[in-house]
């Protein structure tokens, strides 16, 4: 790991920091749960907005198209982001009653 610091003593590194969100992603097949991985200072419709074709994810759940039945777990599945019907992060899942 390479470490530069500026006159003022901030620390630069070549490591981006990204933290992990569980999000829910609707495909026009199959449902997706798993985990993101967003940069610290980003939201996640900046990852969707960004020019990538495609979204990583990793400690994935692939299930049918309504979420009843778990087809396949993977440790890592890209998804072309033009794929995407919808997408939510978990901890936005509140029910409304």
């Amino acid at each position: 790991m390479v470490t530069h610091f500026d006159e003022k003593g901030k620390i630069f590194t070549d490591i981006i920091q990204k933290q992990a969100v569980w999000v829910t992603i609707q495909l026009a097949q199959s449902r997706i749960h798993g985990l993101i991985h967003i940069r610290s200072n980003e939201r996640l419709k900046e990852s969707l907005d960004s020019a990538e074709e495609f979204l990583a994810l990793t400690q994935v759940e692939i299930s049918t198209v309504d979420g009843s039945e778990i087809e396949i777990r993977t440790n890592f599945l890209a998804i072309s982001k033009s794929q995407i019907i919808w997408i939510f992060p978990d901890s936005e899942n509140v029910r409304m009653e």
